[in-house]
């Protein structure tokens, strides 16, 4: 994720920034689009979108993968409280591999992970195939994501992922991708651009899914769910 604050106390700095999030969620409004409701499942997105996983229905069982950095223990602390799990490789070469040991595990688990695909730094958005080798070993689909909002308090940071927070009241929706199954037969690098083309894809529909949602109206509801709704472009 990330690195968004340097301080020299992590304890100070992961305090003010929960709080900060805490107070964040009174005047934040997602809405989920075509949320398919696979379990387990991987979340995949961007890094700039990273934020979106906020919107999941039930963080509890979402693993978020987090540095081992002064920064990164800030953010999961800050996280963990919002009610995700994390998962954390060790510094190093074996990190990576030790981290995906963990959300293979986790899935394996019955539970969900998330993953910005075009980390941990760049380039932006260009899908690298780590995520379509962790679905073939755990044998989950990956679930594409994207959020998107046209209000002036979705605000985008000067990072070289230009990552995306809500400040104050934002109306937001989550637009999810049809899930992307990968077989033991299938080519690692054909599946990456199948994922490379389904999140390019969610990012030229999300503005009308948001002029759906937020200005005409026109969705039919699933379930009883007011968050949750499904969209036929």
């Amino acid at each position: 994720m990330v690195e968004l604050f340097k301080a020299k106390s992590v304890k100070t700095v992961t305090n003010i920034v929960y709080t900060i999030f805490h107070m964040q969620e009174m005047f934040t409004h997602i809405q989920r689009v075509d949320f398919p409701d696979i379990k387990p499942c991987i979340y995949a997105m961007w890094h700039r979108n990273q934020m979106c996983t906020y919107g999941q229905p039930d963080l509890s069982r979402l693993n978020v993968l987090v540095s081992r950095s002064k920064d990164g223990e800030m953010i999961a602390k800050v996280i963990e409280h919002m009610g995700y799990k994390t998962i954390r490789g060790s510094k190093g070469k074996k990190g990576a591999v030790e981290a995906s040991m963990q959300m293979l595990t986790a899935l394996k688990a019955g539970e969900d992970c998330a993953m910005m695909v075009d980390g941990p730094v760049g380039p932006p958005e260009v899908a690298k195939d780590g995520v379509i080798k962790l679905a073939k070993m755990a044998g989950v689909p990956i679930v594409p994501v994207s959020w998107y909002s046209t209000n002036i308090t979705w605000l985008k940071f000067p990072s070289w992922d230009g990552l995306r927070m809500p400040l104050f009241r934002t109306n937001l929706v989550n637009l999810y991708g049809k899930p992307i199954y990968v077989n033991e037969e299938d080519d690692v690098e054909e599946k990456r651009k199948e994922l490379q083309e389904s999140l390019e894809d969610l990012e030229r529909r999300i503005p009308l899914a948001y002029k759906e949602v937020y200005l005409w109206g026109q969705f039919k509801r699933k379930r009883s769910d007011s968050s949750q709704f499904k969209w036929n472009p």
